[in-house]
C-alpha cells in the first residue's frame, strides 16, 4: 500500500511533501535542524562565540569583488554597511578569533581604498575608520593576492597519485594511542579545503580514548566487527546555524565532505591510517549521537572517521575504482 502511495504522490511537489508529512517521517529531523539553524543565525545576527558566519561570508564576497576583472569602481553597496556593523559587533564581543578579525579588517581596508566613495560607502568607511582596529603584528596581511604568489609545493602528479593509492579505508589498527597533537596538525592541514563563502560550517568532535571511540563508532551501521579496535575517532558535525536561508541546507555536507577528504590525506602523510564511516539518517541513531555528543538542534552528523596506526597484517579491500571514461560525461 505504501509503495503504491509513494508512486502516486511523487507526481508533483505538493503531494510529495504531503506524503512525507503524513506517511513517512524521514525528512522531519532535517526540516527541524534547518529551521533551528535559521532561527539561531537570526537570533545571533550571524555572530557566535568565536566566529561569525556573516562576517566570513561578506568578507569573502568583498574579496571576490576585489579580484574581479575588470574590477567595478563601485560594488557591495547593498551589504557594506551590514559588513562594517558586523565587524564592529565582533570587535566589541572580544572573543572572535583574531586571524578572522584581521582578515576582515584587511579586506575592508583594501575595499575602501579601491572603490569610489558613494554616499553609502563613504558613511560605512567613516564608521570603519573610527573602530578600534586589530593591532597584532604577528598576523600577516590578509588580502587577495596574484595567482603567481600562491604557496607552491614540489609534489608532482605521480607522487600525488601514489598518496591517493596509499590512502585506503583501514579497519584494523595497532593497540597504540593517537596523540591529540597529531590530530590537531592534520586538522590544520585539512582546514585549507575550499568552503562555500569560507564559512567552514563544521567541527570535529574528537575521541582519543580507545574505549570511548569504539563506543561512538558502534552507533552507525557498518562498523560491526571492527569498531572495538578503533583507537581514535572524529565525528564531522555540520552546523546549520551558519545559514539564514533554507537554500544552503546541503552545504554542510559538501563542505564537510571536502574537508574530510583532505583530512584523511593529511593523516596519511603523518603516518596514520583512517576509515571514513558513513552516517545513516535514521532517527534511532540520530538520537543516540545527539545524546553522545550533546548536539544542538541545528547540528547534524555528516560522517565519522576512525584514526589509528594500521596493522601491517590487517586486510584491506581491493575496492576497484571506476576509470576516467566511466566517470566523465563529455558534453558537446
Amino acid at each position: 500500500m505504501k509503495s503504491i502511495l509513494s508512486r502516486y504522490m511523487a507526481k508533483n511537489r505538493f503531494t510529495s511533501a504531503l506524503y512525507y508529512f503524513i506517511f513517512d517521517f524521514q525528512y522531519h529531523r532535517e526540516q527541524q535542524a534547518t529551521l533551528a539553524g535559521k532561527n539561531t543565525y537570526q537570533a545571533n545576527e550571524g555572530v557566535f562565540e568565536k566566529s561569525s558566519a556573516l562576517l566570513r561570508r561578506n568578507t569573502h564576497r568583498l574579496e571576490k569583488g576585489l579580484i574581479m576583472v575588470p574590477r567595478k569602481p563601485i560594488f557591495a553597496e547593498s551589504y557594506i554597511f551590514e559588513t562594517v556593523q558586523c565587524f564592529s559587533h565582533c570587535l566589541q564581543q572580544g572573543s572572535i578569533n583574531s586571524p578572522e578579525l584581521k582578515w576582515a579588517q584587511d579586506v575592508l581596508a583594501k575595499y575602501f581604498a579601491s572603490v569610489e566613495h558613494t554616499s553609502i560607502i563613504k558613511q560605512a568607511n567613516i564608521i570603519f575608520e573610527n573602530l578600534p582596529l586589530v593591532d597584532d603584528k604577528t598576523l600577516l596581511q590578509s588580502v587577495p593576492y596574484p595567482h603567481s604568489e600562491r604557496v607552491t609545493s614540489n609534489i608532482d602528479s605521480q607522487s600525488l597519485h601514489q598518496l591517493f593509492k596509499q590512502r585506503r579505508s583501514t579497519r584494523w589498527f595497532e593497540d597504540k594511542p593517537v596523540d591529540i597533537q597529531k590530530i590537531k596538525q592534520a586538522v590544520e592541514m585539512a582546514a585549507q579545503a575550499p568552503s562555500a563563502c569560507n564559512r567552514q560550517p563544521f567541527q570535529f568532535y574528537t575521541f582519543t580514548d580507545a574505549k570511548r571511540a569504539s563506543k561512538i563508532a558502534a552507533i552507525p551501521m557498518g562498523t560491526k566487527g571492527f569498531a572495538e579496535n578503533i583507537q581514535a575517532l572524529l565525528v564531522v558535525v555540520g552546523d546549520l546555524s551558519a545559514y539564514p536561508k533554507e537554500r544552503d541546507r546541503h552545504v554542510i555536507y559538501i563542505d564537510g565532505g571536502l574537508v574530510a577528504m583532505q583530512l584523511m590525506l593529511a593523516f596519511e602523510s603523518l603516518g596514520l591510517s583512517t576509515c571514513p564511516i558513513n552516517w545513516p539518517d535514521i532517527e534511532l541513531y540520530e538520537k543516540q549521537m545527539d545524546k553522545a555528543l550533546s548536539l544542538e538542534k541545528h547540528q547534524r552528523p555528516i560522517m565519522l572517521m576512525a584514526v589509528g596506526y594500521g596493522k601491517k597484517e590487517g586486510g584491506i579491500p581491493f575496492s576497484q575504482k571506476k576509470d576516467a571514461d566511466q566517470l566523465i560525461k563529455e558534453i558537446d
